[in-house]
């Protein structure tokens, strides 16, 4: 049988895992933890809910150097969230081992963090962008580092991080080990391995099971312009105790959540520009059923360690395969069942088709709820529960009032129909939004004809060095677009791939070619990413300059 006193593990290390309920290590902890134990670089490619974390936490654990006055492990994460639950691991791990470990994040004051780092920390776990603050500052030191971990890499790549992490190991001493996980490995990232690991080993672990079979997934087919009614209709049919929503930008996580909130339906987002300390609170509030709608996006709920979602709602399509897997895997556990409903139009019913070859399960297409099904449900809602307050016999001041309504001379049938009329009061909070019909098509080509000018064809943009930029890319699948923001505002390439993709909340590696010219830069987007880009209703924002994107066709 297969142990983790097998692996080579301290005793002590096996007896807390032993004791935390692992009862075998999974397949991704029996290839890494050896691996690691002797000192080899290792990269890792699994899926989240495989038990990667202890597959990296538990060796470095086992090879802390006691009493050490410096950093000896690092772990880099995409995400406050997952870099909270990774020292949170860590913790407990290694509690009976008495290890300094650190969280390091934006959207928390730095003295803190300055002065843990100052009484001395074995395990420093943080995001990119506050370790290199902290960095620059002369805070924290990674010179006799042992061990660095990139933890979901390629959703660190995707967020525009590349060119932090490199800064980051360069840093580092040449002799470190390094681990690399990734659930996908991109070129970037093969890139990346090649050049920082020595003599790398591969574990790959394939999800045997792509999704929770007690999920039912259903998926209905509505305008854009019809999603909120068609959510809303949902939410009075189906038997929601907790909700999580998925949306495709932060901004529309909050107009969401209001517009929820408006209609009756209490609802928090969950987003990227939120502070902490608010973020740990609308959880709090979730987790305690304070709030039973939340609003994300994929960014920000990575991490998210919640039970008993009854439903997961895919407001809007997820861009691959694979986050559409992580989205509904967030409901039906435990045993129990879950739902996952997914809102599509008819244009977007090929990437369904494409989810649907990667989980290998089919996703039934139903029908919206009519008003006459809405009116029906509120009504038999109402009448049951008028039935268990006759049950429980409770109401004895009411009762009194409609005495006394009688005895003025009242038709006890017309005191209850008026009764049931102020009880279905709210009810006008949550008016029945129309489903409005599909659009014809528009044509396709109609947006790459280039705009005109007084009755003239516009000209393509002369670049900073008198030569021509085509409005159009020469990549299939790729639409160009421009920015107001040039080299002569200090903007570089890496400014652009990582302020798009992470105010645009996209991955990185759909942006393509970039040309920089002294006033103006062309960037070519996939076109799926397109409508996401130009949604966005604020400005983008490099420091304190803001800039519009626009098609450049």
């Amino acid at each position: 049988m297969n142990t983790f006193a097998s692996l080579g593990l301290h005793p002590t290390l096996v007896q807390t895992v032993t004791q935390l309920g692992y009862e075998e290590p999974t397949p991704i902890q029996s290839g890494i933890i050896p691996l690691m134990l002797a000192g080899q670089d290792v990269l890792g490619q699994a899926q989240t809910g495989t038990g990667k974390t202890a597959a990296f936490a538990l060796p470095i654990l086992q090879t802390l150097e006691a009493n050490a006055d410096h950093v000896q492990s690092l772990v880099l994460a995409p995400t406050r969230e997952l870099a909270l639950q990774v020292a949170r691991a860590f913790k407990s791990y290694g509690r009976d081992m008495h290890p300094q470990i650190l969280a390091v994040y934006g959207g928390q004051p730095y003295p803190p963090q300055i002065r843990a780092l100052r009484r001395g920390v074995d395990i420093v776990v943080g995001t990119p962008g506050r370790l290199l603050d902290l960095m620059a500052q002369g805070h924290l030191r990674i010179d006799g580092l042992s061990t660095i971990v990139l933890d979901e890499a390629d959703e660190m790549l995707s967020m525009g991080f590349i060119e932090d992490i490199e800064r980051i190991l360069e840093a580092t001493p040449a002799s470190r080990q390094t681990t690399l996980f990734s659930a996908t490995l991109p070129a970037d990232i093969r890139r990346l391995a090649k050049r920082y690991m020595k003599d790398a080993k591969a574990i790959t672990i394939a999800h045997k099971q792509l999704t929770v079979a007690a999920t039912d997934q259903r998926c209905y087919e509505v305008p854009e312009r019809s999603k909120l009614a068609a959510l809303t209709r949902l939410f009075e049919i189906e038997d929601i105790s907790s909700a999580l929503i998925f949306a495709r930008t932060r901004v529309g996580t909050a107009d969401l959540a209001h517009e929820l909130s408006t209609r009756g339906f209490p609802a928090a987002a969950l987003h990227g520009d939120m502070s902490q300390a608010a973020r740990e609170q609308v959880l709090r509030y979730f987790r305690a059923g304070r709030i039973k709608v939340l609003v994300a996006t994929d960014v920000a709920a990575r991490g998210l360690d919640i039970d008993d979602i009854s439903h997961v709602f895919n407001y809007d399509l997820p861009q691959d395969p694979e986050s559409y897997v992580h989205r509904i895997g967030r409901t039906g556990r435990a045993g129990k069942s879950g739902v996952a409903i997914t809102l599509v139009t008819r244009r977007e019913s090929y990437r369904l088709r494409q989810i649907e070859r990667f989980t290998r399960q089919s996703i039934t297409f139903a029908e919206l709820p009519s008003e006459a099904d809405i009116r029906q449900r509120r009504e038999a809602k109402l009448l049951a529960e008028v039935e268990v307050w006759l049950q429980r016999d409770r109401a004895k001041r009411e009762r009194e009032i409609v005495e006394t309504l009688i005895a003025k001379g009242h038709d006890p049938i017309a005191v209850a129909a008026v009764a049931l009329k102020l009880a279905r009061h709210e009810e006008k909070q949550r008016p029945i939004m129309p489903i409005a019909a599909p659009r014809r098509a528009e044509r396709r080509d109609s947006s790459r004809m280039p705009r005109r000018q007084n009755g003239r064809a516009a000209r393509a943009p002369r670049n900073g060095r008198g030569g021509m930029v085509a409005p159009t890319s020469h990549e299939q699948g790729m639409v160009r677009l421009t920015l107001s923001l040039g080299s002569q505002d200090g903007l570089r390439p890496n400014d652009v791939v990582g302020t798009l993709a992470y105010q645009a909340d996209i991955p990185g590696r759909t942006i393509g070619k970039i040309t920089i010219r002294d006033r103006q830069t062309w960037v070519d987007v996939q076109e799926a990413y397109v409508e996401q880009i130009l949604g966005r209703n604020e400005p983008y924002r490099i420091g304190r300059k803001s800039f519009d994107v626009r098609r450049a066709a």
